[in-house]
């Protein structure tokens, strides 16, 4: 699978575009993105992320519908490990301190209670 760290910032912009979408065509990313170029340019850009491995196409009649290659899932779970392991020295404890600490709301006792449940969890499945 293509490394997602060798994206520019704006196809990371269409990627996270595409991501979130589900599937998109170019309209639908330029309106998605901030400051979006041409949609002429972004459809270059969505040719070479889909030339690059990171995008597939369907024709839709006279449209073309880009989605991900991967499942949103297993890029987010990458995305979380570069996160880690950038910032944080691969330490989920800081990364999740650090989020706490951060928060403006207050953690819900629901919230906490997930998150002891999916520690629980982990510690059952010996991970």
């Amino acid at each position: 699978m293509p490394d997602s760290a060798q994206l520019s910032r704006r196809e990371r912009q269409i990627m996270e575009a595409v991501f979130a979408l589900g599937e998109a065509t170019v309209n639908q990313v330029v309106e998605a993105i901030p400051s979006p170029p041409t949609a002429m340019a972004v459809r270059r850009m969505m040719h070479i992320l889909e030339e690059k491995g990171h995008l597939k196409r369907k024709e839709n009649g006279r449209e073309v519908v880009y989605f991900p290659r991967q499942t949103k899932d297993k890029a987010g779970r990458h995305a979380l490990e570069q996160v880690l392991e950038t910032f944080f020295g691969g330490s989920l404890e800081e990364a999740l301190a650090a989020h706490l600490h951060s928060k403006k709301d207050r953690v819900s006792a629901e919230e906490l209670q997930r998150l002891r449940n999916l520690i629980e969890q982990a510690q059952q499945e010996g991970r």
